[in-house]
């Protein structure tokens, strides 16, 4: 294994890690029944300023991780393809 192997899983380990805590922080975007019975409309200050929102924060950095997981992913793959023929 190359030095550009061990680097580039290391910072594949570490990108899935910190996608799966911020996924798991997130809130369910599921009401349940109080949604069924009433509608499911409850316009409130956080839905009025969703972007500004801790759960449109973690999105925005789930987002970015799992680009980067999959750009790194990518990356990995060719290096190896590229240098194990």
């Amino acid at each position: 294994m190359s030095v550009m192997e061990i680097v580039a899983g290391s910072l594949l380990i570490f990108v899935s890690l910190i996608l799966v805590l911020i996924v798991l922080s997130m809130e369910s975007k599921d009401q349940g029944l109080t949604s069924a019975i009433g509608g499911g409309y409850n316009e409130s200050f956080y839905g009025k300023n969703g972007a500004n929102s801790k759960e449109a924060k973690l999105s925005r950095i789930a987002r970015v991780c799992s680009i980067i997981l999959f750009i790194v992913t990518l990356g990995v793959n060719i290096v190896v393809s590229i240098y194990h023929k």
